[in-house]
C-alpha cells in the first residue's frame, strides 16, 4: 500500500530548500514522468536500487512505489530532513547515506546487483559514469538508468562518424548496450535548466575475450584527446599501437571518429 504523502513542492517550501547550483542540483516535480523513469529498468518490485543525489526525494518517491528498496547517496544535509520523512513513510525500504558518490565504496553497501537509477547531479555525472562502466565484469550493478544534459546522453550512444561519437561511447557500447530511453524537456525543473535533458539506459552484455579495460581506455583517451589527427600521429606515444594498427588492417590515415566500436576493440586485443 503506498503512503499517503503531501506534494513535494510542499516538502520542500516547508524545509526551505532550493536547488543548488553549485551540487548541479534541478529537481523535478511531475510524479507521472518519475514514475516512468522509475519504470524503465523493468520490474523493481523488491528490487535493490541505488539512487545518488535524490535532493527533496522526488525520484526516490517513484522508486519506493514501484516496490525498491533504495539506498541514496546525498551530500547536501540539507535534503536529510525531507529524506529522513520518506524513510518514515516506507520503514525498512529506504536507506540514506549522507556522502559524495565519488568517495563512497558503493558496491560494498549491497550483498546482491542493484539497479542504478539516478537524475544525476551535472557536475559528476559523467565521472560516476565512467567508473560504473569500467567496473570489474559483469559488473556489481544490474542496469544503469541515468539522466544527463542532452548533449552528454547523445555522446554516450553515439554512432561511427557522428560528431557525438567519442571516447565516451566506446566505453559505454564495447561490451554493454545504450539507448536514450526518453527524452525530458528543460521546463520540466525546477530551476529549469539551460539545456534539454534525456534519461539513458545502459545493460551489461558479455565482455570480448582478450581484451584488458585498461588498455582500451588508454587507446581512446589518446585517440580522442587529438581526434582531428591522424593515427599514426595520436597513437604515436601508445605502446605498441601503430603496430596493432597493422596487424588489425586498419589504415593509420584515418582519424579517430571513423574507428569502430569494434575496432578499437580489435586494437585493445592486440596490445593486451
Amino acid at each position: 500500500m503506498t503512503p499517503d504523502l503531501p506534494p513535494l513542492r510542499e516538502v520542500i517550501a516547508r524545509h526551505g530548500l532550493s536547488a543548488s547550483k553549485a551540487l548541479g542540483q534541478n529537481f523535478l516535480f511531475d510524479g507521472q514522468l518519475l514514475a516512468r523513469i522509475a519504470a524503465i529498468p523493468g520490474d523493481l518490485a523488491g528490487a535493490e536500487v541505488l539512487e545518488v543525489g535524490p535532493g527533496p526525494g522526488g525520484l526516490t518517491r517513484a522508486l519506493l512505489a514501484a516496490g525498491a528498496r533504495v539506498t541514496a547517496i546525498e551530500r547536501d544535509r540539507r535534503c536529510l530532513p525531507a529524506l529522513a520523512e520518506l524513510e518514515e513513510a516506507y520503514p525498512g525500504k529506504l536507506r540514506v547515506i549522507e556522502g559524495d558518490a565519488l568517495e563512497i565504496d558503493a558496491p560494498a553497501l549491497f550483498e546482491g546487483r542493484p539497479h542504478i537509477v539516478s537524475n544525476l547531479p551535472y557536475n559528476v555525472g559523467t565521472a560516476l559514469l565512467v567508473r560504473w562502466l569500467s567496473a570489474d565484469w559483469q559488473p556489481w550493478w544490474q542496469s544503469l538508468t541515468l539522466m544527463f544534459q542532452r548533449e552528454v546522453a547523445e555522446r554516450i550512444v553515439a554512432i561511427t562518424d557522428s560528431d557525438a561519437y567519442g571516447r565516451l561511447a566506446v566505453l559505454a557500447q564495447w561490451r554493454s548496450s545504450a539507448r536514450i530511453a526518453m527524452n525530458v524537456h528543460r521546463s520540466a525543473f525546477t530551476p529549469p535548466p539551460k539545456v534539454m535533458s534525456a534519461v539513458v539506459h545502459i545493460v551489461p552484455g558479455e565482455q570480448p575475450d582478450g581484451v584488458a579495460f585498461a588498455k582500451l581506455e588508454r587507446l581512446t583517451a589518446a585517440a580522442f584527446g587529438q581526434r582531428r589527427k591522424m593515427l599514426r600521429q595520436s597513437l604515436k606515444a601508445v605502446p605498441g599501437a601503430l603496430e596493432a594498427l597493422e596487424k588489425v588492417g586498419i589504415d593509420p590515415a584515418r582519424r579517430a571518429e571513423t574507428v569502430s566500436v569494434a575496432e578499437f576493440v580489435a586494437l585493445a586485443r592486440c596490445l593486451s
